[in-house]
């Protein structure tokens, strides 16, 4: 299972950072990739790590202000994310991807097994 927490309502400009730990299985065998979804929107990606760590992949929407990482020990996932605008106002999903290799993400959705229940983001402008 995962849990992602950390949501909240922030002003815009703000910054939050989201967690996502997972329990009830080998999580540092996995990618994992966060995704959200607007109100009356398509679930979108955002960004992923890989199992290792060593690598990562940003949507168009998060490069250069969102940054994530995990710990493998503590079996959490972070996203921080800075400078928000109203358009980051989603639920946000952490997922774990079946990787192709230890240094790889994708966050390719027919990639991901296990699903986390979401937190919610409100970007007030």
């Amino acid at each position: 299972q995962l849990q992602a927490s950390g949501g909240g309502l922030v002003q815009a400009g703000g910054s939050l950072r989201l967690s996502c730990t997972a329990s009830g299985f080998r999580s540092g065998l996995y990618a994992i990739d966060w995704f959200r979804q607007g109100t009356g929107k398509e679930r979108e990606g955002v960004a992923c790590i890989s199992s290792s760590g060593s690598g990562t992949r940003y949507t168009a929407s998060a490069k250069g202000r969102f940054a994530i990482s995990r710990d493998n020990a503590e079996s959490t996932v972070f996203l921080q994310m800075n400078n928000l605008t109203a358009d980051d106002t989603a639920v946000y999903y952490c997922a774990a991807e079946i990787p192709l290799n230890r240094g790889l993400c994708s966050l390719n959705l027919i990639r991901t097994k296990y699903w986390g229940m979401g937190t919610q983001v409100t970007v007030s402008s």
